[in-house]
């Protein structure tokens, strides 16, 4: 089988409307399709967007969600405002998602997807090289403080991919879980960021939570280490989501409009 870049590099070759996504060197990120594809839904919130691999991903799966996102760094956030453009459909957040309000110093990487409000681990530089080359102070806000139960129209999906601090982003979220049908987070085995919650600490926060694992996906393993880190899909037992899933079918790629960018 052929790396997945090459493979994402394919799907965005095949399929015109998504050109000039691959010319910014940004590609919907089809890993999760094993995940999501039998799932549908209404709403979508994206929290550590990055340049909207995730959102881009979300719309070809979810043509008429409403999707929100949120990304606190101003660079790969422009990309992302220019590639999904001005769809009503979808709105932009500047801000980071955590327990409480506050300004806070965010780490920035060479490779700017691994930036984290927490400090990067030996263990993260030792297994993939990442390195910190600037700090930034970025806005982090509670979800309900930006996004308000109205804006969830069921069935929801959280996805949260926000280097390490998980389990902040889940605390800042609780008073609305409630409307959320699956949650889907990548989390680590093992510590990456300095005073990083493990996969294990959020399953056990969930399942206190009314939620269950659903599944493991692109569960990474390093030689010498083991397994390092995976997203995990987390469902709710009534979810609506469930009853509204159909049957597999191929990736398309659905033409995406503009966004609305609120910071």
């Amino acid at each position: 089988m052929l790396p997945l870049k090459y493979r994402k590099a394919l799907h965005c070759l095949r399929h015109p409307s998504l050109w000039r996504a691959l010319t910014r060197r940004v590609a919907p990120s089809i890993e999760h399709a094993a995940a999501l594809r039998h799932l549908r839904f209404r709403t979508i919130v994206d929290i550590g967007a990055n340049r909207g691999q995730f959102a881009l991903f979300a719309r070809l799966l979810n043509p008429s969600a409403a999707i929100i996102v949120f990304e606190p760094l101003e660079a790969p956030r422009a990309v992302l405002t220019e590639l999904l453009g001005a769809d009503p459909r979808v709105r932009c957040h500047g801000v980071a998602v955590g327990a409480l309000s506050h300004d806070a110093t965010f780490f920035v990487t060479a490779k700017d997807d691994s930036s984290s409000l927490l400090p990067v681990a030996d263990r993260q530089r030792e297994i993939f090289g990442t390195v910190e080359s600037s700090t930034a102070t970025v806005p982090v806000r509670r979800l309900s403080q930006v996004v308000s139960p109205s804006d969830l129209e069921e069935p929801s999906l959280l996805k949260i991919d926000v280097q390490g601090s998980e389990l902040d982003v889940l605390r800042g979220s609780e008073d609305l879980l409630g409307r959320f049908a699956a949650i889907y987070v990548e989390c680590s085995y093992l510590p990456l960021y300095q005073n990083q919650a493990l996969a294990k600490d959020v399953i056990s926060w969930l399942e206190e939570r009314g939620f269950v694992l659903g599944g493991v996906f692109n569960q990474h393993d390093h030689p010498g280490v083991g397994p390092v880190q995976a997203d995990f899909l987390f469902l709710r037992a009534e979810s609506p989501a469930l009853a509204h899933g159909a049957e597999a079918q191929p990736i398309r790629a659905i033409p995406a409009a503009p966004v609305q960018s609120r910071v």
